[in-house]
C-alpha cells in the first residue's frame, strides 16, 4: 500500500515539476495567437489554402531562438530589456523603440478588444462595442488587483482557450495526405498579395511585445522567489533555470505555432475550398465558418477569440508598461500594489482605456491593425539586433553569453525579419 502511495506522490511531484516549468514561455507563446493574429492566420488560410502552412513550420525554430535569448537576458541580468537598453545603449534608441512599441501595442489592444466584443455579439447578440468595454475593464481589473502569482496561474489556464482551434479542425473533414504534402512542398509565389501575407504571418509570429514580456516575466519569476538571484551573481542556480527556460520556451512556442497551424488549416479546408478568400477580422472568419462547418465549429471558433483576447490584452498592456518602466526607472511588478507602482499600472490602464476608446471612433480597425503590423515589423529588427548584441556581452551576461546554436538561430530570425520588413515596404 505504501508503494502505491509513493507512486501517487511521485506522480504528483512530477506533475507539479512540469507545471512549474511552464510559465513565461507558455504564456508568451499563447498570447501570440491573439484575435488579431487569428485574423491574420484566417486570411492566410482562406486566401492561399494549404500553401501557407509552411510558414508556421519555418518560423518555429526562429521564434524559439529569439524568445530564449530574451528570456535568458532577463534571468541572467535580473533586468528587463528596456532597463538593459537604457544602461548600455544610447537614449535615442531606447526612447524611439519604447514610443513605437507603445503605439503599436495600443492599436493592437484596440483591435483585440473590438474582436472580443464582436465574437460575443455573434454568440449571444447585443452590442459588440459595449461588450468590448466590459472585456477591457475586466482585463484591467485582473492585472491591477490580482497578485502576480495568482494572476500567472490564471493566464496559464487561459492558454487552454487556444485548444478550441485544434478542436475546430477535427469537426471538419481534412485530407491529411494533401495537407502534409503542401506543408512540406508548397506552391510558392512572388505575387505581391502572397508576399504580403507571408510577411504578415512572420510579423504576427515574431513580435516585439513578446520579447519585452518574456524577459520581464523572467524578472517577475526571479523576484517572486526569495531564494532566487540573477544568474550573473548566482551561477550555481544556472543549470536548473536555463533548462527550465529552454523547456518552457520550446513548449510555449510549439503550442503557439500548433494553434496557428490549425487555424490556417481549418480556414483552408472550409473557406478556401468554398471560394471565400477575403477575411479581414477573426469575427468574419467565425461567421463564414458557420454555414460550411456548422454551429459547433462556429461556436468553438468564436469562444476561442474571447479566451485568447483575455490572455493577449494583459501581455500587450503589460509589455508596454514594463518597457516604459524600464526606460524611466519606475518600479514595475505585477506583484506590487497599485500604490507601490503607480506609473507602471498607469501605463497599463492608459493603454487599455485608449484601446477601448478607439473602438468608438471612426478609425478603421483593419487599417489601424495594418499600421500596427508595419510599426511592429519596423521596430522588431533593431530590437532583435540589440538583443543579439546584448546576449554576447560579458558585462551583461557574464559567463552565460549565448551558445553558438542560439547565435545562429537568433541572427537567422533577425535576418528573416529584416527581409520580411524589406518585402513589406516594397509591396506597400
Amino acid at each position: 500500500m505504501s508503494n502505491v502511495n509513493d507512486s501517487v506522490e511521485n506522480a504528483k511531484a512530477t506533475e507539479k515539476t512540469w507545471l512549474a516549468k511552464l510559465g513565461p514561455g507558455l504564456i508568451t507563446g499563447a498570447a501570440d495567437d491573439d484575435p488579431s493574429g487569428i485574423a491574420t492566420y484566417s486570411q492566410a488560410g482562406a486566401q492561399f489554402g494549404f500553401n501557407m502552412l509552411w510558414t508556421v513550420l519555418f518560423t518555429y525554430p526562429l521564434m524559439v531562438g529569439i524568445q530564449v535569448v530574451s528570456a535568458r537576458i532577463g534571468r541572467v541580468s535580473g533586468h528587463g530589456l528596456a532597463t538593459n537598453i537604457r544602461r548600455h545603449y544610447p537614449a535615442w534608441l531606447l526612447y524611439g523603440v519604447v514610443a513605437l512599441l507603445l503605439i503599436a501595442n495600443t492599436i493592437n489592444i484596440a483591435a483585440d478588444i473590438s474582436a472580443m466584443g464582436e465574437a460575443l455579439k455573434l454568440l449571444i447578440g447585443g452590442k459588440g462595442q459595449w461588450y468590448a468595454v466590459g472585456f477591457g475593464i475586466l482585463s484591467l481589473l485582473l492585472q491591477v488587483f490580482v497578485p502576480y502569482r495568482r494572476y500567472v496561474r490564471l493566464l496559464k489556464w487561459l492558454t487552454l482557450a487556444l485548444l478550441a482551434y485544434v478542436a475546430t479542425a477535427f469537426v471538419v473533414h481534412i485530407p491529411w495526405s494533401q495537407v502534409l504534402l503542401k506543408a512540406l512542398t508548397p506552391d510558392l509565389s512572388w505575387k505581391p498579395e502572397y508576399v504580403t501575407t507571408v510577411v504578415a504571418v512572420f510579423g504576427t509570429t515574431i513580435s516585439p511585445y513578446l520579447f519585452f514580456w518574456q524577459a520581464s516575466q523572467e524578472v517577475e519569476e526571479l523576484e517572486a522567489d526569495p531564494h532566487a538571484r540573477p544568474l550573473i551573481i548566482a551561477p550555481e542556480q544556472a543549470a536548473a533555470n536555463l533548462r527550465r527556460i529552454k523547456i518552457d520556451t520550446y513548449i510555449g512556442m510549439a503550442f503557439s505555432n500548433l494553434v496557428a497551424f490549425f487555424i490556417i488549416l481549418t480556414t483552408a479546408v472550409t473557406l478556401n475550398l468554398h471560394g471565400i478568400s477575403d477575411i479581414q477580422t477573426s469575427a468574419q472568419a467565425a461567421l463564414a465558418l458557420r454555414p460550411i462547418a456548422g454551429d459547433f465549429a462556429f461556436m468553438l471558433f468564436s469562444a476561442g477569440i474571447i479566451g485568447t483576447g483575455l490572455l493577449a490584452i494583459p501581455v500587450l498592456a503589460g509589455s508596454s508598461a514594463y518597457a516604459m518602466a524600464g526606460a524611466f526607472q519606475w518600479k514595475n511588478s505585477l506583484e506590487s500594489t497599485p500604490m507601490m507602482a503607480k506609473q507602471f499600472y498607469g501605463i497599463i490602464a492608459l493603454s487599455t482605456f485608449i484601446g477601448i476608446a478607439l473602438g468608438f471612433t471612426a478609425i478603421d480597425p483593419i487599417k489601424a491593425l495594418y499600421w500596427s503590423a508595419v510599426i511592429n515589423g519596423v521596430i522588431s529588427v533593431p530590437i532583435m539586433v540589440v538583443m543579439m548584441l546584448m546576449a554576447v556581452r560579458k558585462d551583461i551576461m557574464g559567463q552565460f553569453v549565448i551558445t553558438t546554436r542560439l547565435k545562429v538561430l537568433g541572427w537567422l530570425a533577425t535576418l528573416m525579419m529584416a527581409l520580411a520588413v524589406l518585402a513589406m515596404l516594397l509591396t506597400m
